[in-house]
């Protein structure tokens, strides 16, 4: 495939069956066009399988549950479709987008529960997420936006409605000739980029922030776990910006982002180090396993 994402030779699944990837569209009156009713989750295929699918799927559920839309699937049955899209895309290393959101139908206001849920699936190649910065390090923006209190929003739904400042902030970030922008949370404490978890080094340790108004990334519990196997403490615990002077060395995770070296953040600079390397090279190859 090539070209712009609506451009594109294949197919993509949409609530049940295979359409060109051309005819793939909604109406424009789809509820979550207007209202942001709309969860996703983000995969990678590696080697022709989809890694961690059964924990991305059984995130997309709890995600629509979130926003009160009843899964109009099984998760036996969303399986099947990612595998059934993987196999016609003709892709070994692939991206896979899981999209579920209120449709066009009675209700066109706030309230959407007339409207069907919908499901679609489609899969692409995508490489490196951040380009050369997994190699140099990535250099990032220190967002003015900063994530929402649970009380808010519910932050630990993948949902789309969360990624609007996402956008404004890497619109921002990229314009100042930076990959991402690090966002700070409703208290001031570091929180995660716009869409990558972010783990620090110093001494040794690993420092994460603690996910408790942000995604709790499938990624970033991968790699915690990994720390772990290998016997290096990690403390998941809320972070000032200014401990960053301190930290050694800085990475983020995410499906897209895998494990992407950072170098600088604002301000502040790390080295693209043995523990962050290690880490690197050991998450590609769990995922080729």
């Amino acid at each position: 495939m090539a070209g712009a994402y609506d451009d594109r030779d294949g197919v993509i699944w949409m609530d049940g069956e295979f359409v060109d990837w051309r005819e793939a569209k909604v109406h424009v009156l789809s509820h979550a066009l207007h209202y942001a009713s709309s969860v996703f989750e983000g995969e990678r295929a590696y080697n022709g399988k989809i890694f961690k699918s059964h924990e991305h799927n059984v995130r997309l559920f709890k995600s629509a549950e979130s926003l009160d839309m009843p899964m109009p699937i099984t998760i036996e049955e969303l399986e099947a479709a990612k595998v059934a899209t993987l196999e016609k895309s003709g892709l070994k290393d692939a991206y896979v987008r899981v999209v579920v959101w209120r449709g066009s139908g009675d209700d066109m206001g706030v309230a959407s529960a007339k409207n069907p849920v919908r499901v679609a699936i489609a899969v692409w190649e995508w490489g490196a997420y951040y380009g050369d910065a997994k190699m140099q390090g990535a250099k990032l923006d220190i967002a003015e936006w900063k994530r929402p209190s649970p009380e808010t929003i519910p932050v630990h739904a993948k949902a789309a409605g969360l990624y609007m400042i996402c956008t404004i902030s890497k619109h921002k970030a990229e314009a100042k000739g930076c990959s991402d922008a690090l966002f700070m949370d409703y208290r001031g404490y570091v929180a995660e980029a716009t869409g990558a978890n972010i783990f620090f080094v110093k001494d040794g340790e690993v420092h994460t922030p603690l996910p408790d108004s942000f995604l709790n990334g499938i990624t970033r519990q991968t790699v915690i776990g990994m720390l772990k196997d290998r016997g290096i403490t990690v403390h998941e615990r809320h972070i000032m910006p200014e401990e960053m002077t301190d930290f050694e060395q800085c990475w983020l995770t995410g499906t897209a982002a895998e494990v992407t070296p950072v170098g600088q953040i604002g301000d502040y600079t790390f080295e693209v180090g043995d523990i962050t390397r290690e880490i690197a090279e050991a998450y590609e190859a769990l995922v080729r396993q």
